[in-house]
Formats: C-alpha cells, structure tokens, sequence
C-alpha cells in the first residue's frame, strides 16, 4: 500500500525510479521515527541536505543562461524568490506532497504552521535529492525547471524578487517621490514570546499594521499588506 502511494506520486512527476525506497525516505520526518523505531528507513534530512545543493546549481545555472545582461546581486536575489521556503512550500502544497509524509501524530495534526511549511519546503528539496540520487543531474534538472523555476519571468517582469519592504518604498517613491517610514505602535506578550505591531506611513498617512514576532517580521508584513491595499 505504502510502496503504491509512492509510486503514484512517481507518476505524478513522471519519474521512473530505479529504488522507490529513495523517493520514500523523501517524505520520512524525522517525528516518525521517534514513534517508528523500527521502521526500515532513515529520516529525510540527508536527502534534503543534497538536494539543496543541487537546487543551487541548476538555478543558477538556468538564471545564469537565461539572464545574460543582469549583475551578480540581481541574480542571487531572483534565486533566493524562488528556491525559499515560502516558494518550496506552495510548489509542494501543488503537487500534494503532503498525502505521502511519514509523521508523528502530532506533527500531522500540525498542518498551518511555520513548522508545516518547513517540513515541506525541506521535503521539496528531498525529494530532489532523491531524483539526484536515483537518476543522476538530468532529471533533477527538468524536475527543478518544470516545478519551481516555472514562474521566473513572472517573478522578473513584476519585480517580485524584491522583498516586500524594498518593493513598497519603490513604489511610494515612484508614486509620491516620498520615503515610507515604519512605526511601532503596540508590544504586547512576554520576553520570550513577543508580538510587535508596526504601522507603515507615508508621509503622516497610515496606510496599513503589520503584526510579527519580530519587529522586523511586523514591517514585512505591514509592506506586504500595503502593497495589495495599493494594488502595487
């Protein structure tokens, strides 16, 4: 049964592996294994650790090739939008990967976290280093291109490789020749677990609250949101 899923998220990919059991220890958290001692194969962590690597070459390879006039600081930054986590997470939420983890009862209860979305994102990443592993840098290299170098010239075109912060302040000072300034309005919560909320301005206008575990997290999230109020 286990050996069937397996293979039909192979197909899914339209991937023939040689070891299926490499793809499976793809999806292995390393929770099951604290409730699944006996369980016949490691946890994913290794995998994951070659397929970052591989990830990095094949993106930069391809945005190397394909963006011949753009400098070096661009490039990385078009990379980073999108092999991070947040990009991983949503490619593996499209291909459903979640249907084929191995975790705990507690982590599988867990499904819209922070730590969900980096057990998918890591996932991603296993599982091309399992393609890697079982089928060499070729196929590794269309799995990457096809899933999650596919929206590039979305990302370029509307300079979504800018992080939100950077991509607000263009735009106000296209928009009003005015720099936004961030606020801090409201700390709330113990040392160890703080909330801040920060309001983003321009000029003396509140345009929107951004709330965060971090001040920096809240100035993110407060960008983010101005930009979908303004429809920038």
């Amino acid at each position: 049964m286990l050996k069937d899923k397996i293979q039909e998220f192979a197909k899914k990919i339209n991937i023939n592996f040689n070891n299926l059991d490499i793809l499976k220890q793809a999806f292995v958290h390393k929770s099951f294994l604290n409730e699944n001692p006996g369980f016949k194969l490691g946890q994913n962590e290794r995998l994951e650790f070659l397929g970052d690597a591989v990830l990095e070459l094949v993106s930069t390879d391809f945005l190397f090739k394909k963006f011949e006039n753009r400098p070096e600081g661009e490039l990385t930054n078009i990379r980073a939008s999108l092999v991070n986590s947040n990009n991983l997470t949503l490619i593996g939420r499209e291909l459903q990967i979640e249907k084929y983890l191995f975790l705990s009862h507690g982590e599988s209860k867990d499904k819209d976290s922070k730590a969900r979305q980096y057990i998918l994102a890591n996932c991603m990443e296993a599982i091309i280093g399992a393609i890697y592993l079982d089928s060499g840098y070729n196929n590794a290299k269309k799995f990457i291109e096809k899933y999650i170098l596919k929206n590039v010239d979305e990302i370029v075109d509307k300079k979504l490789y800018l992080d939100p912060k950077t991509q607000f302040q263009e735009k106000a000072q296209e928009k009003y020749n005015i720099t936004p300034k961030y606020k801090l309005l409201e700390e709330t919560g113990p040392d160890h677990k703080k909330n801040f909320t920060v309001g983003l301005y321009i000029d003396k206008k509140l345009i929107t609250k951004g709330g965060g575990s971090s001040k920096q997290e809240a100035e993110i999230n407060a960008a983010t949101l101005g930009l979908k109020k303004e429809n920038w």
